[in-house]
């Protein structure tokens, strides 16, 4: 086995004894060996490490290169305006396609970006969306910011079809009737109540709330949108005395520290609150974001008027619910 790694201003390799690696070694422009660490070092310049794999094709070499940070790409994706957790989720993926290929960015090809799809699918398991928003974090840094041409060819899936969820009027009030705890009943009741999700109801402030108008503020939804969404009376009652016995001061639902609560935590709230309910389905907490729309449906509210409520950029996602849970004749 052979290890690359980076030092401070060097390239490091490291191996066991082995005669025929020195002599490749040794073939490689500025080779210095350190004998007390017992390694060999290049200056870290342009092309060394191309240099390197060419020397010892066919080898197997284990490419220490999770430490490359992508700051190009962090600062682009800030400078758009890409949420925290997009960002998060492409430098991930781009650092676990490099430690997959064995190999720095600027040499990736468009057979190791297959590979690590395929690999992706069949080792990992991984659904088609989460496929999708791999192949779009690739693209991002391979053609925004290498500009590689190749990425071109490579393309998203069609999301897997499943059958949805359905959850009656009568099994989500048994949810939200099961959740004793006055904050948590506030949190499940607001995004079912205004369809809100999840990432949405935790960054609530106090002041986002309109108590004489029954409205409540969503800035910076999903595509940094801002948008209203209504505030129904059975939830602004749970909601009214949520505030008076807890009297929050800037977020709405604080967490443990002075930032706002979690969206794991809002997760664990609903998953008790199915339990406590006897509801057994494996459903998540934007179930009730899905059912927000799903029983205004069956109520007949407009299609277009939910599309508002819900924030959605297309009148085809919110169609498909309609498709999924057709009105009832």
């Amino acid at each position: 086995m052979i290890t690359i790694e980076k030092g401070d201003g060097i390239m490091e390799i490291k191996f066991q004894y082995n005669k025929d690696y020195i002599e490749k070694v040794k073939t490689i422009k500025g080779c210095f060996w350190h004998p007390n660490e017992k390694y060999w070092s290049f200056p870290n310049d342009e092309g060394i490490v191309e240099k390197i794999l060419s020397a010892f094709s066919g080898e197997d070499i284990c490419l220490a290169f999770a430490l490359e940070k992508f700051d190009a790409l962090k600062i682009e994706l800030i400078s758009r305006k890409y949420s925290p957790k997009t960002i998060k989720s492409y430098l991930y993926y781009n650092r676990e396609l490099v430690n997959f290929a064995g190999k720095p960015s600027f040499s990736i090809n468009e057979s190791d970006i297959k590979n690590y799809l395929v690999y992706l699918v069949e080792k990992k398991d991984v659904s088609a969306s989460t496929l999708n928003i791999v192949v779009s974090a690739l693209k991002f840094y391979y053609l925004t910011i290498l500009n590689k041409n190749f990425v071109y060819e490579i393309k998203r899936l069609k999301k897997d079809k499943k059958l949805p969820l359905v959850l009656s009027q009568e099994e989500v009030s048994g949810i939200l009737s099961s959740v004793s705890n006055i904050k948590h009943k506030a949190i499940l009741m607001l995004m079912y109540s205004a369809g809100l999700r999840v990432s949405e109801v935790v960054k609530l402030k106090v002041e986002d709330i309109d108590d004489e108008r029954r409205l409540i503020s969503i800035k910076g939804a999903k595509g940094r949108k801002d948008r209203i969404t209504i505030l129904s009376d059975v939830a602004f009652n749970t909601l009214k005395k949520y505030l008076i016995e807890n009297q929050p001061d800037k977020w709405l639902f604080p967490g443990a520290t002075n930032n706002h609560l979690n969206t794991r935590s809002v997760q664990k709230i609903f998953s008790a609150a199915c339990k406590e309910a006897g509801v057994l389905k494996e459903a998540s907490v934007h179930t009730l974001r899905h059912f927000f729309a799903t029983h205004r449906l069956e109520s007949g509210v407009d299609l277009r008027y939910i599309q508002e409520l819900l924030g959605h950029k297309s009148s085809k996602t919110t169609a498909s619910i309609e498709t999924a849970h057709p009105k009832k004749r």
